[in-house]
């Protein structure tokens, strides 16, 4: 009897029960998959890597590190180097002004002392040495110093009064105010002066608001003899420096 063939169709039994256990394993299982996996790269993006490199490599790196702090070390030198020379140069600044200031000081001193004991031999009148305004504190206010002198080979005393013209700008026109209107009325004529080498006078006076001076215009006159006249900028006259201009003259003997 020849052997029968199996049969192709299988006919098992169907079990609910083991279906909805596998459906539940894997809804349980592919979220939990999904949490692994995105651990497992963060891990990797926060710890990259290090990829083993040859000797000859390390070595390189090493070397480019040793060269690099060199390099920066070598700049920060430089920083306090440049710092140090900064700091000269600015002390040397100042010390050049400070010594061209006392240089123009002491030429001042020489041509005022050469004028007074006659170095140039010659006999000479009245003159307008020196002209110095300062401000005073929270004021319109301005002090005012005027040196006059004569040559010592005169040797006569001299006197007389000076007054003073302040020229500026008001409201951009040009103004001047004279010193009946700039001095009090004691001295409203004039500051007097009387001497026989030189004398200091002091004075003060008052700017109008807004008043922009720009020049100052001294007048000597003596009880006797030739005026004197000077013309000095206010900038000038603020650094105690006289500038001779076109007009200024001083009294002959």
């Amino acid at each position: 009897m020849p052997p029968r063939p199996p049969p192709r169709l299988v006919v098992q039994t169907h079990d609910d029960a083991r279906q909805r256990a596998r459906r539940r394993w894997l809804l349980v299982a592919w979220p939990v998959s999904l949490v692994l996996t995105g651990a497992l790269a963060f891990g990797l993006g926060q710890s990259p890597v290090q990829l083993p490199l040859p000797h000859g490599n390390r070595a390189a790196v090493k070397q480019l590190q040793a060269e690099n702090e060199e390099l920066k070390q070598q700049v920060a030198d430089l920083r306090r180097s440049q710092q140090v020379a900064d700091v000269a140069m600015r002390s040397l600044q100042r010390s050049m002004t400070e010594r061209e200031e006392q240089i123009s000081g002491l030429r001042a001193d020489l041509g005022f002392y050469s004028r007074l004991v006659g170095g140039d031999s010659q006999r000479q009148g009245l003159r307008i040495q020196e002209v110095r305004v300062q401000p005073v504190a929270r004021s319109n206010a301005w002090n005012v110093t005027l040196s006059l002198t004569q040559n010592v080979r005169r040797g006569d005393e001299i006197g007389g009064k000076v007054t003073i013209t302040v020229e500026g700008l008001s409201d951009n026109q040009v103004q001047q105010l004279s010193w009946d209107a700039l001095g009090d009325n004691a001295q409203k004529d004039g500051l007097p002066f009387k001497f026989r080498y030189f004398q200091q006078l002091h004075a003060t006076f008052v700017l109008p608001a807004g008043f922009r001076p720009t020049r100052l215009r001294i007048h000597a006159a003596p009880d006797q003899g030739a005026t004197a006249d000077r013309a000095v900028a206010w900038g000038d006259a603020l650094n105690g420096t006289i500038t001779s201009t076109r007009g200024d003259s001083d009294a002959q003997p």
